[in-house]
């Protein structure tokens, strides 16, 4: 399979490919793909499609998802992202577009692809990045923690003033990679049907997170 990366993640992370834990992953990744054919998501391809899609140098804003949407057709490599064709949405996803009209007065989209996002430097990173149909966290503690986990901390050491938007607790587990000093730090509840009424409704973070880029000169995502 052809694996796209932008050229400045391949630089950062370098060591990481090397590693014993990375090796493993890649043959159990490769392994799944072969065996399971059709049933293995994102489309390889796709995999490394959040750190295509935002170069290192670009990122000031980095959402985390917990694993690629394991329904046929959904998942595309961007964290809560789905196709531009895909309908209805995603339940996690059409939260997050009503909490955006909440809190900004922006109406929901037509389609529910954020690669726009993307290009505007927010990070729509997965903290697994592959799954089997059907089976959400399939390929969690595999090894894609760890290399997740070195993705944030390239953002980290590269990147200042960025704002993390950790939304469920495996996602606030990685703000053990990130200076709180220099960055700003969101937390809630995740977008999911069980869990957004007990905060994520309500959090303004895409106002905040606007806020707070302004503050320091950077230009505020178009949400």
């Amino acid at each position: 399979m052809e694996i796209k990366l932008h050229n400045s993640w391949k630089e950062a992370l370098n060591e990481e490919f090397s590693k014993k834990y990375f090796l493993e992953l890649v043959d159990f990744v490769k392994s799944e793909y072969n065996l399971k054919k059709g049933r293995i998501f994102p489309k390889g391809e796709q995999i490394f499609r959040a750190l295509d899609a935002c170069p290192l140098n670009e990122v000031k804003v980095v959402i985390l998802g917990q694993d690629p949407y394991p329904t046929r057709g959904n998942a595309h490599g961007l964290c809560f992202s789905v196709e531009e064709n895909i309908r209805p949405f995603p339940k996690s996803l059409l939260n997050i577009f009503k909490e955006i009209e909440s809190d900004l007065g922006i109406k929901s989209p037509e389609n529910g692809s954020l690669v726009r996002w993307a290009e505007q430097g927010v990070l729509l990173l997965n903290a697994v990045l592959t799954v089997e149909e059907g089976l959400p966290e399939s390929h969690a503690r595999r090894g894609w923690e760890q290399f997740t986990d070195a993705v944030i901390a390239a953002v980290n050491a590269h990147n200042q003033h960025v704002v993390y938007l950790l939304w469920g607790s495996k996602a606030q587990e990685k703000a053990a990679q990130v200076d709180g000093q220099n960055n700003l730090i969101l937390k809630t509840v995740h977008p999911s049907p069980l869990s957004a009424y007990r905060g994520f409704f309500g959090c303004k973070h895409f106002s905040q997170t606007n806020n707070y880029l302004v503050s320091k000169g950077k230009n505020p995502i178009n949400w």
